[in-house]
């Protein structure tokens, strides 16, 4: 856990405590505007690869972690951090798309830049387009967007 990290945890947590429980509440809002942070260089790293017409698989990865980014601030308001990231889209997917706050469309781009994410970055004979790169970047903004709004929406404790 970084010094950031470690600095906003309740006295006593243990450096391996990861669930909302363990950071004051007065520190939600700054974890969340945090992760809305990355998450916004995360994409606008994305935006300046693709004008420059860099490797489509970084592309692909700063946009997939724009979208992880704003998965953990959402969840972080719920107090379920996941150590994985399969973990993070798991929850994403049964705390705010099955209940119907947010749309199965989020899920989907989430889950395809996830999986492509992935090709990207540990399958070394699958080739991605930029093409490619900008349709998950294209998705990845609207992703990113739609979170801000959801938020915006709801009061952090």
């Amino acid at each position: 856990m970084g010094e950031r990290s470690r600095a906003i945890l309740a006295p006593g947590a243990s450096r391996r405590a990861r669930r909302g429980a363990c950071v004051r509440p007065e520190d939600t809002a700054t974890l969340v505007k945090y992760r809305l942070e990355q998450a916004q260089v995360a994409l606008d790293d994305a935006q300046y690869l693709l004008d420059g017409r860099r490797s489509p698989q970084s592309i692909i990865n700063r946009a997939y972690y724009a979208m992880f980014y704003a998965v953990l601030a959402l969840l972080q308001k719920t107090g379920e951090i996941p150590s994985k990231h399969t973990g993070a889209v798991g929850l994403f997917d049964t705390q705010f798309v099955v209940p119907g706050l947010l749309p199965k469309d989020l899920s989907r781009d989430l889950h395809k830049a996830f999986s492509l994410r992935q090709v990207s970055d540990y399958k070394v004979r699958e080739r991605l387009t930029l093409a490619k790169a900008e349709e998950v970047l294209a998705s990845a903004t609207r992703f990113v967007g739609a979170i801000r709004r959801h938020m915006a929406g709801t009061v952090v404790d």
